[in-house]
């Protein structure tokens, strides 16, 4: 792969390193929208992402609605990547990876949560994992993580002690009300119905 075929997408004023790389050689892009985003990645084989989990999951977002899931994706948080985060980012071997996404469309990456609606204390209502029921009844919130390996993701109420995950290839909740936050960011409504799911589709990774 030629450096013409990468694309860094730099959110937040972030930039690669100087030093041991070649950034100059690299089409570098400040992204801030999904307008933005869809521009650097149509060309590309291949983008590295410079920004949050939040940024990622734009990205790969976009990528899965422009049915471009053969783009290799890198990701490299943190203000001020090091030079070696860079060099791996350009020159290691993508792998396929579950990709787990909500009915939403959006793209989940590090982790998201069922928490209750402002003023409660509980979300109310029920949530399974493929055939296992999490909860029935009130609970004070579930998180829910994509993992590397089939079946995609694990889900836990959340408690107080030890965390109980359940695997699976899809979470879904039915409540009388719930705020979904994913990656950080909190939806703008709250939702009676939630799912996050595995693709058919993974994402190329690239560690």
């Amino acid at each position: 792969m030629t450096n013409s075929e990468i694309a860094v997408l730099a959110f937040g004023g972030r930039r690669l390193p100087r030093a041991r790389t070649a950034p100059a050689a690299l089409a570098s892009w400040d992204v801030d929208d999904a307008d933005g985003i869809d521009v650097a990645v149509v060309k590309a084989r291949r983008v590295v992402v410079l920004g949050t989990d939040a940024d990622l999951a734009a990205v790969l977002s976009r990528l899965l609605r422009a049915d471009l899931l053969d783009v290799e994706v890198a990701h490299i948080r943190g203000r001020h990547p090091g030079w070696l985060s860079a060099r791996r980012a350009v020159s290691v071997t993508a792998q396929r990876v579950p990709l787990i996404r909500d009915d939403t469309g959006t793209v989940l990456v590090g982790s998201a949560l069922w928490l209750p609606p402002e003023g409660s204390g509980a979300v109310h209502g029920e949530a399974v994992v493929d055939d296992t029921v999490l909860f029935d009844g009130d609970v004070a919130g579930v998180r829910i993580e994509p993992t590397a390996a089939l079946p995609g993701l694990r889900a836990a109420v959340l408690t107080g002690g030890r965390r109980r995950w359940v695997s699976g290839r899809a979470a879904q909740l039915g409540t009388t009300a719930a705020r979904v936050v994913r990656d950080g960011v909190a939806g703008r409504r709250e939702v009676k119905r939630s799912t996050f799911y595995r693709h058919t589709t993974g994402w190329l990774r690239v560690d």
